[in-house]
């Protein structure tokens, strides 16, 4: 084998295998990052600690509960908080430098609200892992059919506390990149697609 020539071949091999790697780590990282919220239901395990290893269900006040340390508020913190919360709480009391590991299970379902001028109006779930935008949500909903006004489509979007508030996106400039406002799309937003006046 003429290793000069295999040289280039093994680099990007190499160079491959380096990026794969490091997608995966930030994939891993992306997860340790995300937030828990009520019915998520997860899995702790603590290394070496069978007995103390739990399925449990994030309540709708955001807590959940383990052995020995009872109950914990988890809503809105990260699983990487979370872990290191539960990793205190045994190492205070109970265990020696605990090794905790927490993995979601079950997502809270996600839904959007899609209706008006599409092909497939409805109710659509999407996943908690990736940010979905108002085109994504559109385009999963059939697309726009041949009567929408596309300019005026309509955002409405409850937060925590009740209040309401309604955004008009012009789909067409968003499409075209002519829209630097990405609009992505938050859990129980509905999307309303009205017909064009002819």
């Amino acid at each position: 084998m003429n290793f000069r020539k295999s040289l280039p071949s093994i680099l990007l091999a190499l160079a491959t295998l380096i990026a794969s790697g490091a997608a995966h780590a930030q994939g891993r990282d992306q997860k340790r990052d995300y937030q828990l919220l009520p019915s998520d239901l997860i899995r702790v395990q603590v290394f070496q600690e069978p007995d103390l290893d739990r399925e449990v269900r994030v309540s709708q006040e955001g807590e959940i509960f383990l052995p020995l340390i009872g109950k914990i508020v988890v809503k809105g913190r990260t699983l990487r908080q979370v872990e290191e919360l539960v990793r205190d709480l045994y190492d205070r009391d109970y265990l020696v430098n605990p090794q905790i590991n927490i993995i979601v299970m079950q997502y809270q379902p996600r839904m959007v609200n899609v209706m008006g001028a599409v092909n497939a109006p409805g109710a659509l779930e999407f996943p908690p892992e990736q940010s979905i935008t108002v085109i994504d949500a559109i385009s999963r909903a059939g697309g726009f059919n041949r009567l929408a006004d596309r300019k005026r489509v309509r955002l409405t979007r409850t937060y925590v506390g009740g209040r309401v508030e309604n955004f008009v996106i012009n789909a067409d400039e968003l499409m075209s990149g002519a829209s630097s406002e990405p609009w992505v799309v938050l859990k129980d937003d509905v999307i309303f697609v009205p017909e064009r006046v002819l």
